[in-house]
């Protein structure tokens, strides 16, 4: 690690913004251009209104994978400066997520001095202060050039993220000409996680972020600064360890990885099936519910938030790549093991006090939170 990263420097940080702020107009631009799916969205709290969101995060991913194909084929491109820059492009992420806030925050200003009376869905929020409208944000669904903002600041999060994550693997073939059985597992982990993310893409339209956060600082930053530069973690620890790992181990951890990920996916992936419609097909039968609300098939039936149960073996497969010299890589599954399960009480308490009698009903059926048994 300390052989590839610098301190931080006025080029440094140049490079950065010029190399971060391209990437963003390109994948925007792509976005704006490229064809998709045109999907409609979940009813928006206060108003009911429905959005529709052109879904092409396949046809970004792709692109991107074909770009640096070229560029590595035809023009010897590198991502390996990515990492010996990686802690000044840090700094020019955030400076982009300020400078992207406040143009942002012009333009809704502006649009929500147009908007309707009563639109509660598109209003600013008295209730909190500058700073709380700074961080929470205030316009619900900000678009820039008919391109939805909230929804796009996905793709520079989670195809930055693989990037950076191929840059690891791209420096230890640099320095060895292979790549180790962990890093090659590490690289197939994340590709395989990005890539079921764009195969379902149409899934995030029915998160809670999507449907009822406003889009702040809270929402840009974790986007554009926490999610590529902290989930890749655990690439600085096998790029520094190039021991082998023993392929007993390896295939262990993909055992996990695997196990993790299709219960992630799946489970996510069902219960959006079943608000697009409620007679949806699950594990080759007609989707079952409590009280005509609650699903009770497939994953819901085992536990009450079975997908975070998923994201956290996923999680902790990609810091097992990185063997046990560090603590750091395991900061982030052990982070989510503390947000999740607290998550999760969170919003049992919110169907409980929404859904009454059923919800007690329900618990009865699924009678575990996360982990069968335990919680």
């Amino acid at each position: 690690m300390e052989g590839l990263r610098e301190a931080i420097s006025l080029e440094g940080v140049l490079f950065g913004l010029a190399t971060y702020g391209l990437f963003i107009i390109v994948l925007f631009a792509l976005a704006k251009l490229l064809p998709g799916q045109m999907i409609q969205g979940q009813p928006l709290p206060g108003s009911g209104k429905r959005l529709t969101y052109k879904v092409n995060g396949m046809a970004l991913f792709v692109a991107v994978h074909m770009l640096i194909f070229v560029g590595a084929w035809f023009l010897d491109l590198s991502l390996t400066p990515l990492l010996d820059h990686f802690w000044s492009l840090l700094v020019a992420a955030n400076i982009i997520t300020v400078a992207w806030l406040v143009l942002m925050n012009r333009g809704s200003r502006a649009r929500l001095r147009k908007a309707a009376a009563g639109d509660e869905a598109q209003t600013d929020d008295p209730k909190h202060s500058v700073l709380g409208r700074l961080w929470y944000g205030i316009e619900l669904n900000p678009q820039f050039l008919g391109v939805d903002l909230k929804t796009f600041a996905y793709q520079p999060s989670l195809i930055g993220l693989g990037v950076l994550n191929v840059a690891f693997g791209w420096a230890q073939y640099e320095q060895l000409g292979h790549l180790t059985p962990q890093m090659l597992a590490y690289q197939v982990f994340w590709w395989g996680y990005l890539f079921s993310h764009y195969w379902i893409e149409d899934n995030v339209l029915s998160m809670w972020d999507v449907i009822a956060e406003r889009f702040g600082l809270m929402l840009l930053w974790g986007d554009l600064v926490l999610v590529p530069f902290f989930y890749c973690i655990g690439g600085w620890w096998l790029l520094a360890n190039p021991e082998p790992m023993p392929i007993w181990r390896v295939l262990a951890i993909v055992a996990l990885h695997v196990t993790g990920l299709w219960i992630f996916r799946e489970s996510n992936s069902q219960k959006h099936r079943f608000k697009l419609d409620p007679g949806a097909t699950i594990w080759g039968k007609p989707a079952r519910t409590v009280g005509g609300r609650l699903l009770v098939s497939g994953w819901w039936g085992i536990g009450r938030k079975i997908n975070y149960t998923g994201e956290i073996m996923v999680y902790a497969s990609f810091a097992l790549c990185t063997g046990f010299s560090s603590v750091i890589p395991y900061l982030l599954p052990l982070w989510l093991c503390v947000l999740l399960p607290h998550r999760a009480w969170r919003d049992e308490q919110r169907c409980a006090a929404k859904y009454g009698e059923v919800w007690v009903e329900y618990t009865q059926i699924a009678k575990f939170r996360m982990i069968p048994f335990l919680y």
